[in-house]
């Protein structure tokens, strides 16, 4: 069984896929490979925010929580997390429907998910 191009070198791969793309070469497209890489934009855009607001979070409960450790790098990152979240959404807004999906923030990770 020949090796692919995808599974040896993916940026090359991606390349020759574009160049046939814009050639108008749809028969030579490796189409499932290429249904994986969209869909896996996707998720990357989802983990991003998901990462983001995980780490707002965090920052917050600490801001909130311990009062005696504030300092400029949490306000930092507290801006910076916020301008980002902003960003995501502004840019991809398939995504808000996410915020307001609870099962959405059980998947967020591990501070979500501890039991009080």
């Amino acid at each position: 069984m020949a090796t692919s191009t995808y599974e040896t070198d993916i940026v090359a791969w991606s390349n020759e896929q574009a160049q046939l793309l814009r050639a108008g070469l749809f028969s030579y497209l490796d189409v499932e490979h290429i249904a994986e890489e969209i869909e896996d934009v996707g998720k990357s855009e989802r983990r991003e925010l998901r990462n983001r607001m995980t780490l707002l979070l965090v920052h917050l409960l600490k801001w909130q929580y311990q009062p005696e450790r504030r300092g400029s790098n949490w306000r930092r990152t507290i801006k910076a997390q916020r301008r980002g979240i902003i960003d995501c959404l502004k840019e991809t807004p398939s995504l808000k429907p996410d915020l307001q999906d609870i099962q959405w923030w059980i998947e967020s990770g591990p501070i979500l998910s501890v039991p009080f």
